[in-house]
């Protein structure tokens, strides 16, 4: 019986070559990285494909933003231009959809990263994620919250507005509809 994380072969195949497509299509994110590199570490690594491939199916785009050094690690972002349709109108995580009486969503955002196998941006990736390109001018996305905040029953999100990055703060219950999460991957 196939593992439920393993993607086939063939589904396999597809996802490479679409994220082969998006990084040569888009250079400027991951100046000196090879692709040959890339794709090697990922024929290595079938088990992570699936994740890569969870980001792919809720509308991330997800594409190489940097290297790790000091792991040998490729990190993947979602690189959608607004934050990924499939993954809006959760609130923060599982606490505060607990919370709620009545009107709950679907999921949270950390419940639904975590069943993907992957993590939120943080406040530092979201600011470096706008470094590549304006995302999220129409929409805002959750950011890992400090646990500071979010004892406190708050969580922080973040989008782009007159060419600024700003950073805000709301009940961690609440959802909209124009609001979802972007997630980051190692591989």
């Amino acid at each position: 019986m196939p593992s439920k994380n393993l993607l086939t072969p063939e589904i396999q195949e597809a996802l490479i070559q679409t994220l082969k497509q998006r990084f040569e299509k888009n250079k400027s994110r991951h100046e000196g990285i090879d692709w040959e590199k890339v794709e090697s570490k990922l024929k290595l690594s079938p088990e992570k494909l699936w994740s890569l491939n969870e980001m792919e199916r809720t509308g991330g785009e997800p594409d190489v933003v940097g290297f790790d050094d000091n792991t040998g690690e490729y990190i993947f972002y979602d690189c959608a231009a607004e934050s990924p349709n499939g993954r809006r109108s959760f609130c923060y995580d599982h606490e505060a959809l607990e919370s709620r009486k009545e009107h709950k969503p679907k999921n949270s955002a950390i419940n639904m990263a975590q069943s993907m196998g992957i993590e939120l941006l943080s406040e530092e990736d979201y600011r470096y994620l706008q470094t590549l390109g304006n995302f999220d001018t129409k929409t805002s996305s959750w950011l890992k919250t400090p646990s500071n905040i979010r004892k406190l029953g708050g969580a922080i999100f973040a989008d782009f507005r007159f060419e600024t990055v700003f950073v805000y703060h709301n009940g961690a219950q609440s959802y909209y509809a124009g609001r979802g999460f972007r997630g980051k991957f190692r591989v």
